[in-house]
């Protein structure tokens, strides 16, 4: 397949340059659907824990053979597949589009600022959606890490179903900053999903806290650029879904602190809980979730 062949596949196929959000033509579209599907995921995560917690005892295992490193594998190729759409989507949809907008913002301004009135269609909202549908393919990793660690983590369980919620209002609400965000995260997914299928398979481990790294690396880097979306949205006349962005910085911030905590509880030492870093299912490299736990009092 050429160069050519690829931008065509992943930007200029009909498919992707017409594609309109709709709650009548988009699968899980709606808030019902939304709402439901993350309830049954909860609720199906702590049955089926519940239901091992009565079967087998608490140091007994389920072997789910190559099944998470299978998914390992998938993950890091739909993340590889999402950065290239988005990062060949937005290319065009700048080329396409720049008339319009060229005389108040820079291409880097548009990336982190929609102009007000953006309507959820085209090439990068439809990546948008398949990122989106990813995040429910995503959802496995808490029942593989059930079965295969009997463990269900409260932290896990957030992440997925907010993550989840978050990029429903990417769409729903044409977000800025969310081409951004699409492109660090897919990214790094496709790296650490690929690193931990590279240590699924019996291949040398890094000899430092790989996961943790790349995730407090873009976590970081999402602080920046939500600080640029702030400053774009004051000083160029406002930047469209503002107040889906609000919520996304509040989440992102939370999510940053909880991360520089526990990267400094383990390099510093300076604290009085006890961190217990989990390992995950087979193609977990065991650093990316965290359960704190008090001391007794």
């Amino acid at each position: 397949m050429s160069i050519h062949d690829l931008v065509y596949w992943l930007s200029e196929h009909p498919s992707i340059v017409g594609f309109r959000w709709s709650h009548t033509h988009s699968w899980g579209s709606t808030w019902s659907f939304l709402f439901s599907s993350i309830a049954f995921y909860i609720a199906f995560a702590i049955v089926v824990h519940l239901f091992l917690s009565l079967l087998l005892s608490p140091d007994r295992t389920v072997p789910l053979g190559p099944i998470p490193a299978i998914h390992c594998l998938s993950m890091a190729l739909i993340s590889t597949l999402i950065s290239a759409g988005i990062l060949l989507s937005s290319v065009a949809e700048i080329r396409d589009t720049r008339w319009f907008w060229r005389r108040s913002k820079t291409p880097f301004q548009w990336l982190l600022c929609f102009p007000l009135g953006t309507r959820p269609s085209g090439r990068v909202f439809f990546w948008s959606y398949i990122y989106y549908l990813s995040r429910f393919f995503h959802m496995f990793r808490t029942i593989f890490t059930i079965f295969g660690h009997r463990r269900l983590s409260f932290f896990q369980l957030f992440n997925h179903s907010i993550s989840t919620f978050m990029s429903f209002l990417w769409l729903e609400f044409s977000q800025s900053f969310q081409v951004l965000a699409i492109l660090s995260t897919s990214l790094v997914y496709a790296v650490v999903y690929g690193y931990r299928f590279w240590t699924a398979i019996g291949l040398r481990r890094a000899c430092f806290p790989f996961v943790v790294n790349c995730q407090f690396v873009l976590l970081g880097c999402n602080l920046a650029c939500h600080v640029g979306v702030l400053m774009l949205h004051f000083m160029k006349g406002g930047c469209n879904g503002i107040g889906a962005w609000v919520f996304n910085s509040v989440l992102n911030g939370a999510i940053l602190l909880l991360f520089l905590n526990f990267y400094l509880k383990i390099h510093l030492g300076k604290t009085q809980d006890s961190v217990k870093i989990i390992k995950h299912h087979p193609c977990s490299s065991g650093n990316l979730e965290i359960q704190l736990k008090e001391k007794n009092h």
